[in-house]
């Protein structure tokens, strides 16, 4: 099982080898949030699966289903905070903001820190 990926100060990305991704919004209610989970999974699924039986038009639908669990997630779409700050989702934590936190914690997990 893999440990869970680190999340910025403020909670608003995860890094998965040193890139941000937009984390779930906090504000949903844990049922909504696990209802679109599941959605994402099972959308996730139907990707795979269409793309083993080459349907093109089954995959573009369960594409849409992906983007629509996402944004609804607070994943996608507009930032789910509201202090202006920009949504540097996918950026290097190396090239952002982050970076000092990001040093820290990279050489904490290395035995450097």
């Amino acid at each position: 099982m893999r440990p869970n990926p680190p999340r910025t100060p403020d909670g608003r990305y995860l890094v998965v080898r040193g890139r941000l991704w937009r984390a779930t919004d906090p504000s949903l209610g844990p049922a909504e949030a696990a209802r679109l989970k599941s959605d994402l999974g099972k959308a996730r699924a139907d990707v795979r699966a269409a793309r083993r039986a080459g349907d093109a038009e089954a995959l573009a639908e369960a594409g849409r289903r992906v983007d629509a669990a996402k944004v609804g997630l607070g994943e996608r779409g507009p930032v789910w905070w509201d202090d202006d700050a920009p949504d540097l989702n996918r950026h290097l934590a190396k090239n952002t903001p982050y970076r000092a936190w990001w040093r820290k914690l990279e050489a904490e997990r290395s035995g450097r820190g």
